[in-house]
């Protein structure tokens, strides 16, 4: 029998990354085509609107990712794997039918329908960080949750730029198509190759309400520490997602054509940000650690992104993106941007390994999938309040909701940095298991 294998996990997650950061960064542009005929551009209702959008998707998930946790705690987390796997296909093709409707309000209706299911089957990213808990001793394992990150990033190196590209040949509906394609291709891979990682005789944890679990992972002091930080991270990061297509259509005066122009600007940029994303979790989270230790390494990684979010809503530029422009003298405002959005990428990218890494090792091997499906969920309520807050706010005040997310980001620094000082994985001590 094969054993489990970090290869083929990270495989598993990065082509489901490929597939997410296809839609990702279209989803503002795509939700706006359809929202401003029903309410007018750069009205309160159009703004709250391409927030529901995108909050559909977490709004699911914030429900589901404990339930895969839990569940995955209980019957294996290769199965919960696979129907997760398989229900995101489904809602990729959703999503192509969607962007190709004819009518808006249909479409818009198609649209949210398409991201709250792929919501409710995004149980992939819990599952697979509990799977390399699972086989990962504690001193390694902040380091080896930096696989989950590099996925991340390499996803939105590659998923934006085939997306950019997909859109250009094959239409509206060329992302959502290819996005299925690869998460079918995905469901094979993992059919015919991934193992389960949790072992029969391993200690079951007993089996709470929802809410109880969320009481019972909370009430744990260092824990429900490390899940409201990331649940104010998550928030801050899900603000700047949401608004960096309308920030730099504003700022940097692109005209839609159809949602070409736009949409290819935005995929650009998210590779870029993908690529420093997934240099710093693939080659730098183990040596940080080792170095600074968890609390500190997050504490500045959420200093890093403060400051890059107080500096992007003031960058503004005379002319859209392009290469020549960038070594113009009238490109100082692009340089500035990639400069911005070069420290953001640093600092959001060394944020989850060593949170994660501390949050397993504070917990007993019983309960992996139950804990980090509790902090996957918390990050799916900000991911559905974040893009609400910021794009309602944006229409009106663009620089608000970067500046608030700074004063949060800051505020969250400098207090987990005060009350985790000396926890690391060699003191921590697991929960005792359930007899």
């Amino acid at each position: 029998m094969r054993k489990p294998s970090l290869l083929v996990i990270f495989l598993t997650v990065f082509i489901d990354l490929v597939g997410f950061g296809i839609v990702v960064p279209l989803i503002p542009l795509f939700g706006g085509k359809y929202v401003t005929p029903l309410f007018g551009q750069g009205t309160w209702a159009s703004g709250f609107a391409i927030g529901a959008v995108i909050a559909s998707f977490s709004a699911m998930q914030f429900i589901f990712s404990p339930i895969w946790g839990r569940l995955s705690d209980r019957i294996g987390r290769r199965p919960v794997l696979l129907m997760s796997t398989a229900g995101a296909a489904g809602s990729y093709v959703l999503f192509a039918l969607s962007s190709g409707m004819a009518s808006v309000g249909a479409a818009l209706t198609l649209m949210i329908v398409a991201r709250a299911f792929a919501g409710v089957c995004g149980g992939n990213i819990t599952v697979a960080q509990a799977y390399i808990a699972d086989i990962t001793p504690p001193e390694l394992r902040s380091k080896r949750m930096g696989l989950i990150g590099m996925a991340f990033g390499l996803g939105f190196i590659f998923g934006p730029a085939i997306g950019g590209i997909s859109l250009k040949y094959l239409g509206n509906t060329g992302p959502g198509w290819i996005a299925a394609g690869l998460c079918a291709a995905n469901f094979l891979l993992a059919f015919f190759i991934l193992t389960e990682s949790r072992k029969p005789d391993s200690v079951q944890a007993p089996k709470r309400p929802r809410f109880s679990q969320w009481s019972h992972t909370l009430s744990q002091p260092n824990i429900g520490l490390l899940v409201t930080v990331f649940f104010l991270a998550t928030f801050c990061f899900s603000c700047f997602e949401a608004t960096l297509a309308l920030l730099v259509s504003s700022n940097f005066h692109l005209q839609f054509s159809g949602t070409e122009m736009s949409a290819g600007t935005v995929t650009y940029l998210f590779t870029y940000c993908g690529i420093i994303s997934a240099f710093v979790q693939g080659g730098m989270i183990g040596r940080l650690v080792k170095k600074m230790g968890e609390p500190r390494l997050i504490g500045m990684s959420l200093v890093l992104t403060a400051i890059s979010l107080a500096v992007l809503p003031f960058i503004k530029g005379s002319e859209p993106l392009s290469w020549h422009v960038l070594f113009h003298q009238t490109g100082l405002a692009w340089w500035l941007l990639l400069l911005a959005l070069a420290v953001l990428a640093v600092g959001s990218s060394l944020t989850r390994p060593p949170l994660f890494g501390l949050l397993s090792n504070l917990t007993s091997s019983s309960e992996q999938g139950a804990t980090i499906g509790v902090a996957q969920s918390a990050g799916s309520l900000a991911r559905i309040l974040g893009p609400i807050f910021a794009t309602t706010l944006f229409v009106r005040w663009p620089a608000v909701p970067y500046l608030f997310c700074m004063v949060v980001l800051l505020a969250t620094s400098f207090y987990v940095s005060q009350k985790l000082r000396g926890v690391t994985p060699m003191t921590a001590v697991p929960a005792t298991p359930p007899a």
